[in-house]
């Protein structure tokens, strides 16, 4: 077994070697510590490690999370399919939203927004495809309508669009859709100047997506080890953001 420390330092170079292959300064690829079913103690043990930026897929596991940890100085990320009624509540965590895929969540995050006085940062989930059931399981809005929803967006005062976010397709070798990606991150960055930020790759395909223009990869596995069958038990918190849980697991 291997410990925190050289995880982490693992990771840390694999990103360094893909940048340097691609050209590109390692500095511009920012690592995204995805920590959801692991517990409050291993983000903990990661961000006295250096670690600030950390990721997690279910709001009532977020607002528990940044509740416990609120006495560091962490940067949260929220990286799963979002409800509506669910929002607020993730918005109040000060979290990054990556999977924004539609009118209405947009809409929903910047009320939220605006009644924090801050901004939230989102990023459009887009669709590069894949099998139905794994389409429908990630979500994401099809490329043909990034610009829509990105100009819908820009609109909206209560949040400011960060850049696109990507999962590659599991039936496909994940270069040419983080090439895809890519090209529609260009073409936002034209209409969008300040969305100049592409969140893609994961512990399989890290390389691929840095290699392509990633400038943030979402790691789980290769930081926290294989994942629990069950998320931790989360628990109401007094005070906590968003209020207590919706569901104990």
């Amino acid at each position: 077994m291997t410990s925190p420390a050289e995880r982490l330092q693992a990771v840390r170079d694999r990103i360094a070697a893909a940048a340097r292959t691609a050209g590109r300064d390692p500095a511009s690829v920012a690592l995204l510590a995805v920590s959801k079913t692991w517990p409050a103690g291993d983000v903990r043990a990661l961000a006295a490690l250096g670690q600030t930026a950390f990721g997690e897929n279910r709001a009532q596991e977020l607002t528990a999370k940044a509740a416990e940890l609120a006495d560091l100085p962490l940067e949260w990320h929220f990286v799963g399919q979002l409800q509506r009624n669910k929002a607020a509540a993730v918005a109040r965590t000060g979290a990054v939203v990556h999977s924004v895929d539609r009118a209405s969540l947009a809409q929903a995050l910047a009320r939220a927004g605006e009644e924090r006085g801050t901004p939230v940062g989102v990023f459009v989930q887009v669709d590069l495809g894949g099998a139905a059931g794994e389409i429908a399981e990630r979500g994401g809005v099809a490329p043909d309508d990034v610009a829509r929803l990105a100009d819908e967006i820009a609109g909206l005062p209560g949040v400011r669009l960060r850049g696109l976010m990507a999962v590659a397709p599991r039936d496909e070798e994940p270069r040419p859709a983080f090439d895809r990606l890519a090209a529609l991150s260009a073409r936002l960055r034209a209409d969008h100047p300040g969305a100049t930020e592409l969140s893609a790759g994961m512990s399989g395909d890290l390389e691929e997506a840095i290699a392509a223009g990633a400038t943030l990869v979402r790691v789980g596995t290769a930081l926290f080890g294989s994942r629990p069958l069950t998320s931790p038990r989360v628990t109401p918190v007094t005070g906590a953001p968003g209020g207590a849980p919706e569901e104990v697991v």
